[in-house]
């Protein structure tokens, strides 16, 4: 059904509910086409539990590149460089560590901060890790006219040129916010897992939001660059 859309240069008025509803568009045609671009992962945040009350002005005092101004922000803020993450500490033992650009690499950061905390004395444990969202980018390579992508998905776009540049488009499956600026470039937010930002195209069945992509595609088809 993709080729054919592809092939009749049309796009069918249901196509956002059988872009939905069904399985990804077909892995060859999207590893064959030359502007099929590939989003790289740009941020990943987690949490994590480390199971005991802290004292945060202790840790502060206590530890290297950390900060605490209880006065502007609730958590000591500490930064480590390899891998290159900034982790938020709360006095609850919630944790949560943003920079990282592998799964594995916030894991590992998330560990790290937790012994840091550990060696000022706290009976830390590393407990209920967890990916919350992950930002990925990429570039399509052509101009995308935005105005036709709002005329035909206002449901699910918000475009509003004199308060920001892109459009803003939410995705329900899965449950993702893809910015789509005019230049090409693609911002996709809100990501929990890897295979929805990167993996989908190696999964004949897999649901992504790398579709959107396909759907961009469509769009040039059809209207032209």
């Amino acid at each position: 059904m993709a080729n054919q859309w592809l092939n009749d240069n049309q796009l069918p008025a249901n196509f956002h509910q059988w872009f939905e509803e069904n399985q990804a568009p077909d892995s060859e045609l999207m590893s064959n086409n030359p502007l099929s671009p590939v989003p790289t992962i740009q941020n990943i945040v987690s949490t994590v539990n480390l199971d005991c009350d802290l004292n945060l002005a202790e840790i502060s005092l206590k530890t290297r590149n950390s900060e605490y101004n209880p006065k502007r922000f609730s958590a000591v803020i500490m930064r480590i460089k390899e891998p290159k993450t900034t982790a938020l500490i709360f006095a609850s033992g919630k944790m949560v560590c943003t920079g990282a650009k592998t799964e594995q690499q916030s894991r590992l950061a998330a560990r790290k901060f937790a012994r840091v905390v550990q060696k000022v004395g706290f009976p830390v444990r590393f407990s209920g890790f967890r990916i919350q969202s992950m930002v990925a980018s990429c570039d399509v390579k052509f101009p995308v006219r935005l105005e036709n992508m709002i005329c035909g998905h206002g449901v699910y776009s918000v475009y509003e040129p004199e308060i920001f540049p892109g459009l803003i488009y939410r995705m329900k499956k899965p449950k993702v916010t893809i910015l789509v600026f005019a230049s090409g470039k693609i911002v996709i937010a809100g990501a929990k897992e890897k295979v929805t930002v990167q993996e989908c195209r190696k999964r004949k069945r897999g649901r992504s939001c790398y579709m959107i992509l396909f759907l961009l595609f469509i769009y040039v088809v059809q209207f032209g660059s």
